[in-house]
């Protein structure tokens, strides 16, 4: 079964985002947990030390869930 695409659920809400100029941001990567993302972040600034990376919690995800989602990811946190 070839799976359809919908809007992204919070599986995976770390976030590590590329600073770029003029207010603008690239995400470069998701995680489903902060030290992931943590270990993600020291290759990138290894391998480019010049770009600025930040990493975030990307909250919008949860207002696309549906009640019964919003009611286990509150659970979660």
């Amino acid at each position: 079964m070839i799976p359809t695409s919908k809007p992204k659920s919070n599986s995976h809400p770390w976030c590590i985002i590329r600073q770029l100029p003029n207010i603008q941001r690239l995400v470069v990567a998701r995680f489903r947990r902060r030290n992931d993302a943590d270990a993600y972040l020291q290759i990138l600034r290894r391998l480019l030390p010049a770009a600025s990376h930040v990493i975030v919690f990307d909250s919008t995800v949860i207002e696309i869930l549906g009640e019964g989602e919003k009611s286990l990811l509150e659970q979660l946190v």
